[in-house]
């Protein structure tokens, strides 16, 4: 598909084949110059730890195109910090921040073209990734390691944009307690495809994961974070160390203090006392924010606000965060970078 033949407008979060992408290798214990490459197939042995024992991790960020013509890139910075973590917990080499962010930068700017426009809604997705690679048969580290990073155009990562949808508690754990749940990688979203699908099959947008140790608690809504807005106006969001560190929760956490005056914390959300919040929502780079109508407990359905209409909070922070990343409000300090 060449950029001439998207509709915009109809564009879905979907894996659409760009010109270029960048390729590093790590052999002899440092990392190649790095390249731009056409081919968009993976070659790697078939020993790869990646394939067998999946010490691999990986990143969500977006580029989006402002209304003076330029190219934001958002926290990119972060995204460099936590695929640090990840790579530390999996014994995997770090690819270095800066060269992360020049990454993406190349990507972005070679491929330009597939660019959704200011004001279509869509957004350019970027997907780092770090693998073990190489001759290997034994559960141990990789003796080479591969970085990238390819881009898609996309649209709404669930197909209502900001419209409430309902969301069903799960009785599976997304990770152990003292697992990989903090680190972003691919284990911990093979593990929710089979509960994500039992949601999806029940008509729910996807499945809520409670604590793994105690299952009383909220943790993560599908592939994103939670967050509710109570009754005396706070902010708050869960704390584990089971939770992946979303970009867009401690995003949301600033902009609710600094931008909207609210209380803003990370605490214990307890899945009997939903009737502390009058509006909730999941939160994500891919999903930014998805307000959540309602939740099924068991035979327990609880709705927020409304199952139709966006809570005002909820409204005000989605407005508030992408009219930073589209560069139509102004953006904390360092929260922005230019591609062009």
């Amino acid at each position: 598909m060449s950029s001439k033949d998207i509709d915009w407008s109809t564009l879905g979060f979907e894996y659409i084949k760009t010109d270029l992408r960048y390729v590093s290798i790590w052999e002899n214990g440092k990392w190649d110059e790095g390249t731009l490459t056409e081919d968009n197939v993976v070659h790697i042995a078939e020993g790869s730890t990646a394939i067998h024992y999946g010490q691999q991790c990986f990143e969500g960020l977006k580029a989006y195109r402002c209304k003076d013509g330029s190219i934001n890139l958002f926290r990119p910075d972060q995204n460099a910090k936590r695929m640090k973590r990840s790579c530390d917990r999996l014994l995997m080499p770090e690819f270095p921040e800066d060269r992360f962010i020049e990454a993406c930068k190349q990507v972005v700017a070679a491929n330009e073209d597939y660019m959704p426009p200011y004001g279509s809604g869509g957004t350019m997705y970027l997907r780092p990734y770090l693998i073990g690679i190489g001759d290997n048969l034994g559960v141990r580290t990789a003796p080479k390691f591969m970085f990238s990073v390819f881009c898609c155009p996309v649209g709404p990562y669930f197909k209502g944009g900001l419209n409430p949808t309902n969301f069903i508690i799960s009785e599976y754990d997304r990770a152990a307690p003292n697992g990989t749940g903090a680190a972003k990688v691919g284990g911990n979203y093979a593990a929710s495809l089979y509960p994500g699908k039992i949601a999806k099959d029940r008509e729910f947008s996807d499945c809520i994961y409670l604590d793994p140790a105690t299952h009383k608690k909220i943790e993560e809504v599908g592939a994103a974070n939670f967050f509710g807005i109570t009754k005396d106006n706070r902010f708050v969001t869960p704390f584990s160390p089971s939770i992946l560190p979303s970009i867009t929760k401690y995003s949301l956490l600033y902009l609710a203090e600094h931008r909207l005056g609210m209380k803003a914390e990370e605490s214990d959300v307890y899945i009997d006392k939903l009737d502390e919040f009058t509006e909730a929502g999941a939160c994500g780079t891919a999903a930014v924010i998805s307000p959540i109508g309602g939740i099924q407990n068991g035979d327990d359905f609880h709705v927020f606000y409304s199952e139709t209409e966006v809570g005002p909070v909820t409204k005000q922070l989605y407005d508030e965060l992408c009219g930073i990343q589209f560069g139509d409000v102004e953006a904390p300090e360092g929260w922005i970078y230019k591609v062009k």
